[in-house]
């Protein structure tokens, strides 16, 4: 079956997932959002909606378009259906290596033998993925930065055996939507995770070590350091799971104990903090204009 060339599908409707969705659809991709919840669909649908209107009242989007980048997001709950068309098939469910393993089997499946499978995995080997499927050479990670719609990186990371040609069909397409895709090979954590993830986990071990306190970490990297952010918010806003997860990728993948997840961050996940996601993390995200910290270190 012919692909539409122009026909986007993105595997996961999560806040990833509708991200780059809406970023696709801005730029007049039609777009297959596909999620097997379709609560959860609908929920996405509702996010892009409210992220459009702030777009809007910014200024960067003109009201006509808001009903345009709407119709160009298809709301799906079959992947194999979804799957049958589409030039780039974009995978952003969570960071499971049997989750994504099964999404990619489908794909490879029912996708046409031409059709690009890319991943946004913030961590897990690209060419791991690929062996999930029998095109290794059209698999490639391209892994967006959160918000979808307001960051310009893409990291373009190539499998062992990821083709030049599909590299080259990936950076022209990222440079289509706004982006600026910078490329790197298939190591753990990539660039942006492997330095950043560290940064985070130096700053849990600092907090647990009774250096300072939340707030004061975060000043200090805020004000000293120029970062929009202070690791420890940061890292509620990504998640503390997923914080978890990258460290551990990163330990397993080196075996070198400087990557370590720090105890305090093991400990918290199993406690159920998650971050901003459960709204309970170094912060209470109760009122997210309003953060006051947590006191959870006894």
């Amino acid at each position: 079956m012919k692909t539409n060339a122009k026909q986007i599908l993105v595997i996961g409707s999560g806040t990833m997932g509708s991200g780059i969705a809406h970023t696709f659809a801005q730029h007049n991709y039609p777009v297959y959002l596909y999620d097997s919840n379709k609560e959860a669909l609908k929920l996405a649908l509702e996010k892009i909606t409210i992220n459009i209107d702030r777009q809007i009242t910014k200024g960067s989007i003109h009201p006509a378009d808001k009903e345009i980048v709407l119709k160009h997001i298809i709301l799906c709950s079959d992947l194999t259906i979804a799957a049958k068309k589409c030039f780039l098939a974009i995978e952003a469910v969570p960071e499971n290596v049997e989750i994504k393993k099964n999404v990619f089997e489908i794909l490879d499946a029912h996708c046409p033998p031409e059709t690009i499978l890319a991943s946004n995995t913030s961590s897990i080997s690209i060419t791991q993925i690929a062996g999930f499927t029998g095109r290794p050479d059209k698999v490639i990670g391209m892994h967006f930065m959160n918000p979808v719609p307001l960051m310009q990186l893409v990291e373009v990371i190539s499998g062992l055996k990821t083709s030049d040609d599909t590299k080259k069909t990936v950076i022209d397409i990222s440079k289509k939507i706004g982006k600026i895709p910078v490329t790197c090979s298939d190591s753990p954590g990539f660039v942006a995770n492997r330095i950043l993830m560290p940064m985070i986990n130096e700053a849990i071990y600092t907090l647990q070590e009774g250096v300072a306190g939340t707030l004061e970490i975060d000043q200090i990297m805020k004000l000293g350091m120029a970062h929009p952010m202070g690791p420890l918010q940061l890292a509620d806003y990504i998640g503390l799971d997923v914080c978890l997860h990258i460290m551990e990728v990163l330990h397993a993948g080196f075996g070198n104990n400087k990557y370590a997840p720090c105890p305090l961050l093991v400990k918290m996940v199993h406690a159920g903090y998650l971050g901003q996601k459960n709204k309970k993390g170094f912060y209470d995200w109760s009122d997210p204009k309003n953060l006051i910290v947590n006191d959870i270190i006894r």
